[in-house]
């Protein structure tokens, strides 16, 4: 499945059930009087966010959503039925934007969530409304009012308690397989990962959610490479893990290049508490590794951690700096529910062999 995490649609609430202007002439009833009724309210476009999805892929082949309108009122004081609301289900962390892409309508950050987006039409009233002991038989009734229309931009932004940042093939895919059972595509060469990627983490009996975005190079506020767009989906990440490749040129260099387009985008990622690590130490030598966590230690004024996704060597130390910052609760739906099963389910035990 493609993962989509921006999408434009057209809504539309539903219009109010026309007034109706009826009169009674059953037999034997010698004065009858209005009888019209009102019409029906139109119905509701209510987005709703929703455990098992985690891409806006739904909206990609249907972009116009409308709700049912109000039904018209009918004689006898019959009032029209209210017109059925549409519900559209979005993934925990999406943000309603206006058209114009800047205007934040609503931000979805709990499961089960709801917000009326556009309020259907109310119905119109009848002449039956209008009977007063100065206008005994009105003959006029309101019509419905229109429903709202409008366009909209969803924007999908993952929860996650801990993001991973760094430059392409910097080998944040490899550190993710290693610590969850993510399935990242791994290969030796830049822009591997083309979508965000999400992976549960055990750290010393406590679980955390860990996102992997694809790799920033130079310029990625500007559209360099894959850009920056990505870097929404750890916007509401506690803590980032800085990974900077052992074999590239320069170590402080590279961390440099992913702090300044930190900088660039906003939204706070620059003020994250990061933790910085050097990765593939595996991969050079002694002098080498030595050369390139004091470059990497002068960039980001901390000592690095030194670690090896391919061996696992200091990965559990990295973990266990993740978890501390993140603290007692996680941030995520996913993490917390991965724990609460985790402490209700009962060891496992082998059935009694059966008597006689």
């Amino acid at each position: 499945m493609k993962f989509l995490d921006e999408a434009k649609v057209y809504v539309r609430s539903g219009d109010g059930g026309n007034g109706c202007v009826a009169f009674r002439r059953e037999k034997f009833i010698e004065f009858g009087g209005p009888s019209g009724g009102n019409g029906g309210r139109g119905g509701d476009v209510v987005i709703e966010a929703v455990d098992g999805l985690n891409t806006l892929i739904d909206y990609r082949y249907q972009q116009h959503f409308k709700a049912q309108k109000g039904e018209n009122g009918m004689g006898k004081d019959r009032h029209g039925a209210g017109g059925k609301p549409i519900v559209l289900k979005v993934p925990v962390g999406t943000q309603i934007f206006d058209e114009d892409k800047e205007t934040l309508i609503h931000d979805f950050a709990t499961r089960g969530e709801r917000f009326v987006l556009a309020h259907g039409g109310n119905g119109g009233f009848g002449n039956a409304h209008f009977k007063s002991p100065t206008n005994r038989a009105p003959r006029h009734a309101n019509p419905g009012q229109p429903g709202e229309e409008r366009w909209i931009w969803l924007r999908l932004k993952l929860i996650a308690d801990a993001g991973l940042v760094g430059l392409p093939n910097a080998g944040k895919s490899t550190f993710l397989s290693k610590v969850s059972a993510a399935k990242p595509k791994i290969a030796d060469y830049p822009f591997t990962t083309l979508h965000p990627q999400l992976g549960v983490v055990n750290a010393d009996g406590r679980e955390f959610v860990l996102a992997d975005i694809p790799g920033l190079i130079e310029g990625a506020h500007e559209g360099a490479g894959l850009g920056d767009r990505f870097l929404g989906h750890v916007e509401r990440c506690r803590v980032l893990l800085h990974l900077v490749d052992a074999t590239c040129e320069h170590a402080g260099k590279a961390y440099k290049t992913v702090r300044h387009e930190l900088e660039a985008y906003g939204g706070q990622l620059a003020d994250k508490v990061e933790i910085v690590a050097l990765n593939k130490i595996d991969a050079v030598d002694a002098d080498e590794l030595k050369k390139q966590k004091d470059r990497l230690k002068r960039a980001a004024k901390k000592t690095p951690i030194l670690l090896s996704g391919a061996t696992g060597d200091g990965v559990k130390e990295a973990l266990r700096k993740l978890s501390e910052v993140i603290g007692e609760q996680p941030v995520s739906a996913k993490a917390k529910n991965a724990i609460e099963n985790a402490a209700t389910e009962e060891p496992w035990a082998a059935p009694p062999p059966p008597q006689g």
